[in-house]
């Protein structure tokens, strides 16, 4: 299960670069269910998303670098890549910081990843997070792959 809420970027912090750094990219074969390849640095993953919006059914398998490269040609849409930041909040929390490159360069989001329904509804807003775009469709990666 993955539950997770989606924020704009109002300003960036400045110990930005001190934080773990990875490069993304993604392609997905499919967008209902979501079905999703991606690179992250030197792993290669294969996830399967049900519908929902800030909670739902997330599964992940490994890929090989060569079934990764077989599968990436039958993509539909755009291929995402973005250069992810991963900033520790408070408890146990992060923020993956997203710059997204090529098609959507220079938009800027944050992904936060709750352990349940109630946590993510109590969340506190770091400063440097803008609006709150988990509910609009136009900001899911799968939509964005289609845009």
């Amino acid at each position: 299960m993955e539950i997770e809420r989606k924020f704009l970027i109002k300003s960036l912090p400045s110990d930005l670069e001190t934080f773990p750094c990875h490069q993304i990219e993604q392609a997905y074969l499919c967008t209902d269910p979501v079905i999703r390849i991606r690179r992250q640095d030197t792993n290669y993953i294969l996830t399967y998303k049900g519908s929902g919006m800030m909670v739902r059914e997330e599964y992940n398998l490994p890929l090989t670098a060569e079934a990764y490269a077989h599968l990436l040609p039958k993509a539909d849409g755009n291929i995402l890549t973005k250069k992810r930041y991963v900033i520790p909040l408070s408890g146990d929390l992060k923020a993956e910081l997203d710059f997204f490159e090529g098609k959507f360069s220079g938009l800027q989001m944050a992904e936060v990843e709750f352990p349940d329904e109630s946590a993510a509804n109590s969340f506190i807003l770091p400063d440097w997070f803008g609006e709150e775009v988990t509910w609009n469709p136009a900001y899911h990666n799968s939509n964005m792959s289609l845009a």
